[in-house]
């Protein structure tokens, strides 16, 4: 019986010591933003604040140019996951309905492309785009940050697209389907919980993208709000209060968008992992 019990409540109490240790460090950056100054300086901690401020935020979006970081941080991102997705339909598709001579290497070859880091490239990179007279240039960013999730996403959906019964495919094209139609019209809405998952990764991957725009857009007009965020420290000396508020703003987009997408996303990353 003691067994049994200890066995029912080690899981629980390390799930839920996980969970402080996740989540509070959330917590305390957002009730941070909305202290007042003599609290955060305070050296007894205020667990939860009583007198809400948004002077921290007025600070934090008031800075030069904070606008166009964001559009530009909205524009690289949305083009580079709408891209991958794109690309990884036609590639995820290629791969698990077709036979062709180095299918195998291809996979071998997005695998090993997924598993290296990028950081690594950063010199390369910055060559190529020099020599293409495009620094300081949206493009670019927009091209590599579609490369670097490019390999997960084709790999996810590969799973998804083998576990599709070919049945479904030939019977759409035997109603007079031509093999695009019946990908788009029998294939496409069964993706749906890997095309969640897919973007979800993208979104985050290219929005906190930090070392590749710092040394490609040195310009202010071209940059984007991971190096908004960085510059704080500079911008304000120790005010933490503008600190927290800005990393508030910076995650709230990751927040709302892994809210609506939480239970498709996992659910594709589990199925794409194990299938095909």
């Amino acid at each position: 019986m003691k067994r049994s019990l200890f066995g029912r409540l080690w899981p629980n109490v390390t799930a839920v010591a996980l969970f402080i240790g996740f989540v509070f460090p959330v917590y305390w950056m957002f009730a941070t933003a909305f202290k007042p100054t003599g609290d955060i300086i305070s050296e007894d901690p205020v667990w939860f604040p009583t007198d809400v401020t948004f002077e921290h935020f007025e600070r934090a979006t008031g800075v030069d140019h904070f606008w166009t970081y964001v559009t530009n941080s909205l524009i690289v991102t949305l083009c580079a996951v709408v891209l991958a997705l794109v690309i990884a339909l036609a590639g995820s598709f290629a791969l698990a309905r077709m036979r062709f001579k180095g299918r195998r290497g291809f996979v071998i070859g997005f695998m090993l492309a997924q598993m290296a880091p990028w950081e690594v490239m950063i010199i390369a990179m910055y060559m190529i785009v020099r020599d293409a007279s495009m620094l300081n240039s949206l493009v670019p960013l927009t091209v590599f940050y579609m490369m670097m999730i490019l390999p997960f996403t084709i790999l996810t959906l590969r799973g998804f697209v083998a576990s599709v019964p070919r049945d479904l495919e030939e019977a759409a094209m035997v109603d007079g389907c031509t093999r695009a139609q019946a990908f788009r019209k029998v294939i496409l809405p069964l993706l749906a919980p890997g095309l969640m998952s897919t973007s979800l990764f993208g979104f985050i991957t290219a929005w906190n993208e930090f070392p590749l725009v710092l040394v490609l857009n040195k310009e202010t007009e071209a940059q984007t709000l991971p190096l908004w965020l960085s510059s704080f420290q500079t911008a304000f000396g120790n005010d933490w209060g503008a600190t927290m508020a800005a990393s508030s703003l910076f995650a709230i987009p990751i927040l709302i968008l892994f809210v609506f997408l939480q239970r498709r996303a996992v659910s594709g990353l589990t199925a794409g992992a194990v299938k095909g």
